[in-house]
């Protein structure tokens, strides 16, 4: 276990070294190093399976002030390599609150440091954008660190959906927490949702279990064959964390039920569609991860603010003619939604099942029952 005095250490590829204070665990982790914009909401990026492999930093100042409550966990653990945060607040002032925030870091092993320039790391990974890093609490040795951080093996090109994907089938019912949802009974739908497990955020399923659907959960390795076996009124393609291109077993899936099933897909489930429908996709210099990412309905001309977490996007050059763009992202235009133009099927970059928020984008899950709607055959 670390204590508040204790020494840690961020090693960066390109040589920069910064030196803080341990709030976590005793140990070393390396990384992809990024960050976000997120006010708050910081235990749903701990336990965000899309984080698997990253080095999170997120960029407000105090970080851990509403403590930690297990009713807001995105998945049963941490899933995030390290943490890093300007400061570190040792007091909780939230009621739900059930542990502190360093506290639920040492339980869930996780290498955390604080005390360290936060905007100066912010600035080098926006302009030599996001990079392999290393956190440690043991070695303090600046060239041994660098050289650590350099071996590591990044993003690109590796499967870090098997890392994550759930191990069996699982039924869901869980709706969405009082906080969230509106008075009175949730009437049922009689549709049955299958969700590809990629790295799924449990407000997901509650947002599908919300609208009255029946939800099954499988890992995202299924097959067409195992997905349609269970005759289901609609596919939802999960979020997850990593390279997409590597998922040739995900894409061959999603082809297999694409024209059979209405499909909606979130963030990495977007890029899968849109791979296996023939795009490509490419890695950003920086990501795009917060609670406060502009997007435009291109059919209405709308603005969404909308929370994502990706590192890699369609490529619009690649995008063949059966897709077309419904959004676009504000801050780089690039692509933040599609739809097949012959087929049910639609997909985004971000997450409107966002929690802590924002929910302007909650009516996605409303266009997928109205697709289910239209395609049913019950």
């Amino acid at each position: 276990m670390s204590d508040q005095g204790k020494r840690g250490f961020l090693a960066l590829e390109d040589g920069t070294v910064y030196e803080g204070v341990s709030i976590g665990a005793d140990g070393e982790k390396d990384g992809e190093v990024v960050f976000n914009t997120s006010l708050t909401g910081y235990q749903e990026i701990l336990t965000d399976p899309s984080y698997r492999g990253q080095i999170v930093t997120m960029t407000y100042p105090m970080i851990g002030n509403v403590g930690i409550n297990r009713q807001d966990c995105e998945s049963s653990k941490s899933h995030v390599a390290g943490f890093i945060v300007r400061e570190n607040s040792r007091v909780s002032s939230n009621y739900r609150s059930e542990e502190s925030l360093s506290h639920y870091l040492i339980q869930q092993s996780i290498v955390a440091i604080a005390n360290i320039d936060t905007r100066a790391l912010v600035r080098r990974i926006r302009d030599r954008g996001a990079q392999r890093g290393i956190l440690s609490t043991i070695d303090f040795d600046h060239d041994s660190l660098v050289a650590k951080a350099r071996k590591s093996p990044g993003l690109v090109g590796r499967d870090l959906v098997r890392e994550v994907v759930p191990e069996a089938v699982r039924k869901w019912t869980e709706t969405l927490h009082d906080l969230a949802n509106p008075p009175g009974k949730i009437p049922s739908s009689g549709f049955h949702v299958v969700c590809l497990d990629y790295g799924m955020k449990w407000n997901i399923a509650r947002h599908l279990a919300n609208q009255g659907n029946r939800v099954t959960i499988l890992p995202g390795t299924a097959s067409a064959e195992e997905v349609l076996a269970l005759d289901p009124d609609g596919v939802f393609l999960s979020n997850g964390p990593g390279d997409p291109e590597p998922l040739d077993y995900a894409q061959q899936t999603i082809r297999g039920v694409l024209g059979k099933k209405p499909v909606f897909g979130i963030c990495l489930g977007h890029q899968l569609l849109s791979l296996a429908s023939g795009a490509k996709t490419y890695k950003l210099k920086f990501g795009h991860r917060g609670a406060n990412q502009p997007v435009l309905q291109c059919g209405t001309g709308r603005v969404e603010i909308t929370s994502q977490n990706h590192g890699f996007a369609v490529e619009e050059s690649s995008l063949p003619d059966c897709l077309e763009i419904t959004h676009r992202n504000l801050n780089d235009n690039t692509i933040a939604g599609v739809r097949h133009k012959q087929l049910p099927a639609f997909s985004v970059q971000y997450h409107p099942e966002a929690s802590a928020g924002p929910h302007d984008s909650a009516y996605l899950f409303d266009s997928f029952q109205q697709m289910m709607h239209q395609h049913s055959r019950r």
